[in-house]
């Protein structure tokens, strides 16, 4: 085959393929009564998939650790327990959301896991930072996503507060009964120090006695030891058991000390009604744009589908009816 039949069959198979182009054009013209029918359907389909398709809305809120004065009154109450002037403040602030954290992630898995699940999340607000944290929910309008993240996030700072007033209460018992312990030996020790010292003195009164010493036979008492307390005499001696049976007992300073603060204990009253585990950055928003569905990119899709199953239909309904089997 020579140049010249080359291109004149080149030329051929193009203006063949112009040909079948233009030709599908036309059939899909002539049949656009059943494509638009195709798109009509389609349409109808999105419209119903949009008006039974349950809307999905998220809500979004971001909180942090508390202030110092939604806990204060659990900050004061460690303090007083530990016997600190003031508590390490950040340390219960940390403490604190980090118990939130836990409580919420739980409900989360919890609420995923029942028979009609929830969407509730809590994760980093800021990559790489442990706070402040973002916590969502997604419901089915706006409203009901806003109020029903608000309910979850006072949910769990409620059980955070229960929680915590039990361990304070649990901390208060155990204090106390540390205390009336360390006081109660520090009782007995001082009253076992008085018997002592009454059966020291009555046993130099009965040597006096049998020595028939009624007067001081010393001049420095401060000289007059165990072994020679006899030498004060019977009257001494009898004046010293008189007074020290009616002398109160006698503790050490860090005995007044647990006293007052056993009593200052037994004034605490925890409320947890005061306590908060969280502080918001931003409360549940009400959101404007819904996550899913997408009315637009829906009613957009179903046109191009429908089009796109019309123009099947018709081109291959025309090439059945044109297809002649070979001889």
């Amino acid at each position: 085959m020579t140049h010249n039949d080359n291109d004149a069959v080149g030329k051929g198979s193009n203006t063949q393929e112009q040909i079948d182009f233009v030709d599908l054009l036309l059939q899909l013209w002539r049949s656009k009564r059943t494509i638009a029918i195709f798109v009509v359907v389609a349409l109808i389909t999105a419209v119903v998939y949009l008006s039974v398709v349950k809307e999905k809305w998220t809500s979004t809120a971001v909180i942090t650790m508390p202030d110092a004065g939604q806990i204060t009154g659990y900050t004061n109450a460690m303090s007083l327990l530990n016997g600190t002037s003031t508590a390490d403040i950040n340390d219960i602030q940390q403490r604190v959301i980090g118990r939130f954290n836990a409580a919420f992630s739980a409900l989360s898995e919890t609420l995923e896991n029942q028979q009609e699940p929830e969407k509730l999340t809590i994760d980093s607000a800021v990559r790489g930072q442990p706070l402040p944290l973002k916590l969502t929910y997604q419901g089915d309008s706006a409203e009901n996503a806003q109020k029903t993240l608000a309910q979850y996030i006072q949910q769990v700072d409620e059980q955070i507060a229960d929680e915590l007033n039990l361990d304070l209460s649990v901390n208060i018992k155990s204090r106390t009964n540390e205390l009336v312990a360390l006081l109660a030996t520090q009782e007995k020790v001082a009253q076992e120090q008085k018997d002592l010292r009454l059966k020291q003195i009555s046993a130099a009164l009965k040597v006096a006695q049998e020595a028939q010493i009624k007067t001081p036979q010393v001049q420095q008492t401060q000289e007059v030891t165990q072994d020679t307390m006899f030498l004060l005499g019977g009257e001494a001696l009898e004046s010293m058991i008189k007074n020290e049976s009616s002398r109160p007992l006698v503790f050490p300073d860090n005995y007044y000390q647990m006293r007052k603060n056993l009593l200052d204990i037994a004034r605490l009253k925890t409320d947890p009604a005061n306590m908060h585990s969280y502080r918001y950055v931003m409360k549940p928003n009400l959101p404007v744009r819904r996550d899913s569905p997408k009315r637009a990119l829906t009613l957009i899709l179903a046109i191009l589908l429908g089009g796109i199953l019309g123009s099947g239909y018709v081109l291959t309904r025309n090439a059945l009816r044109n297809y002649q089997p070979k001889a």
